[in-house]
């Protein structure tokens, strides 16, 4: 018997079936066959069909379509039922994914050695026996962008190859750390890294559940049979689900239920100078002077309220902000991934709707002062009130722990380098949506870097603080002002307690997906 595939289905392992979703195994009518329903929901491609707003309107106030496809093969993967997945390729995938990535590093960082003068990467059978019975741990001290960013993005890679394979959230977890573990016993001859061991497989799934919800954004977007530039664009956000789709022709092919969830995502460009420097040191002061040119891409996805959504799997609501600077030995300022991994529904009143439970998140900060990055689970809640006709506010309040780490721009002898340690830390998120057109944002983060880890002679306070007012111009074009304070304080008993700050000001175009900046409408017309 053929089975219908709804692209709009729950995953067995993730969620319990929706409200009125089909489960009928019957062949469906040719008529429903040969009717296409056109997704109407924000989506990273959706800007292309704005609908006319002859009075205020929200776009995200629609329900979730159905689309349906032909019968599939027997062997397609099947998000509802969990046919066609597969535990053993990805199984197979780290491994040959650990050994290129040791072969390029072999060849490219070839005269990089340890300690002891040892070539870092001619690994050998040998040397992984050594590293799995001898277990020597340690907290190593590589540059913060290979430990805080280059790993994350590892296990990412990792996390990708089994959540394209048909695995759940959890599952692909799994994954990403054994895949972060047999590379620290294989992949290099220094001692095994406990820091990369925590950011490689957490943080990295973190990171690659959102490539990987976002490069199915954009596959959902082209239909049962996406164009090329579709399938580039998702290439390109997640390599590893591109790489099955290649080789396991359709059975990885059928793409993931996102449910149509309410989204909003800004793409800005423009430059920013720093204002203000106090305590800068004299190799960081003078460069930190100079304008540079910035681009940065955010997006929110889940955004409560929508009726009919719901937040049964890991990270069904999420946010992601990555912005880079024009400078070639800092490229990536700030990576910020903040999700929801378990948690309800809730609302008071008519006007507020909201969501709150356990969030994870992993944040990588890197200003021209200072450098800090966090790995950590946090209570919280997200929500968006109705204060006013066409006027809402959407937030964010989270606080938790996790385990950081910061580190400087430069290298001044005065001062320590790199720190890790437990981290307690605070988010506060706020949007202020003014109809369709204007959205201030607001953003305080702070976090507590302490003795609690291995380093045991100080700690750390970092706060950092970001502010943007963005004007919609005409139709999706709007244009912006921004401003972040960056402020650290160092506490150590070997060296002099410091306190640092610097603010920079940014002058940008920006990209709206959605005019009404993404609020969501779930009121009744004369209740608005």
């Amino acid at each position: 018997m053929a089975v219908p595939v709804q692209l709009f289905a729950m995953t067995d392992t993730d969620v319990d079936p929706r409200a009125g979703a089909s489960t009928a195994t019957a062949e469906p009518a040719p008529q429903e066959l040969s009717s296409l329903v056109t997704l109407d929901a924000a989506s990273l491609y959706s800007w292309k069909n704005h609908r006319s707003r002859s009075v205020y309107h929200v776009a995200q106030a629609d329900t979730a379509p159905e689309l349906y496809t032909a019968a599939a093969p027997q062997r397609r993967l099947s998000w509802e039922t969990g046919e066609g997945k597969s535990y053993l390729i990805p199984a197979l995938e780290i491994p040959a994914f650990i050994v290129l990535l040791n072969a390029f590093d072999r060849v490219y960082f070839h005269d990089k050695k340890t300690e002891d003068g040892k070539r870092t990467y001619a690994t050998n059978p040998s040397t992984f026996w050594h590293q799995l019975t001898h277990q020597d741990w340690t907290f190593d001290q590589d540059t913060f962008k290979v430990n805080q960013f280059g790993h994350p993005y590892e296990g990412a890679t990792m996390y990708g190859l089994a959540r394209s394979a048909g695995l759940n959230f959890w599952q692909s977890l799994a994954y990403s750390n054994v895949g972060s573990f047999l590379w620290e016993m294989g992949g290099e001859n220094s001692r095994p890294s406990t820091n990369d061991l925590i950011t490689t497989g957490n943080a990295g799934a973190l990171l690659g559940e959102v490539l990987f919800r976002m490069a199915d954004l954009v596959l959902e977007e082209g239909g049962s049979n996406p164009p090329l530039g579709h399938r580039l664009a998702a290439a390109a956000i997640s390599p590893p689900t591109a790489v099955n789709r290649l080789l396991f022709g359709k059975r990885f092919d059928t793409v993931f239920p996102n449910h149509s969830p309410a989204t909003l995502w800004l793409v800005r460009g423009g430059f920013s100078l720093d204002v203000h420097s106090k305590n800068l040191s004299a190799p960081v002061k003078e460069p930190s002077r100079d304008s540079i040119g910035i681009l940065e891409f955010s997006m929110a996805y889940g955004l409560p309220g929508k009726p009919g959504y719901s937040y049964n799997r890991p990270l069904d609501y999420f946010n992601f902000e990555i912005s880079t600077r024009a400078r070639q030995h800092n490229l990536v300022d700030t990576l910020t991934v903040r999700g929801l991994l378990k948690g309800k529904t809730y609302e008071m009143g008519r006007d507020y709707r909201g969501i709150w439970g356990l969030y994870g998140s992993y944040d990588y900060i890197s200003p021209y002062l200072f450098r800090v990055s966090s790995t950590a689970l946090s209570l919280g809640t997200t929500g968006q009130y109705w204060i006013g006709p066409g006027v809402a506010a959407q937030g964010s309040l989270l606080g938790g722990v996790g385990f950081g780490a910061t580190g400087l721009e430069s290298d001044v002898a005065e001062e320590r380098g790199y720190h890790y340690g437990v981290t307690p830390q605070v988010l506060l998120a706020m949007n202020f949506l003014f109809g369709e057109r204007a959205m201030l944002d607001l953003t305080g983060r702070w976090y507590y870097v302490s003795s609690l880890g291995p380093d045991h002679d100080g700690s750390e306070s970092v706060f950092r603080g970001h502010g943007a007012l963005t004007v919609r111009i005409h139709g999706s074009h709007a244009i912006g002002i921004q401003y972040s304070e960056s402020i650290r304080n160092t506490n150590y008993a070997n060296i002099p307690t410091k306190y640092r700050a610097e603010g920079t000001i940014s002058l940008v175009y920006t990209f709206v997906s959605d005019r009404a900046f993404g609020a969501v409408e779930w009121r009744d017309p004369a209740d608005r």
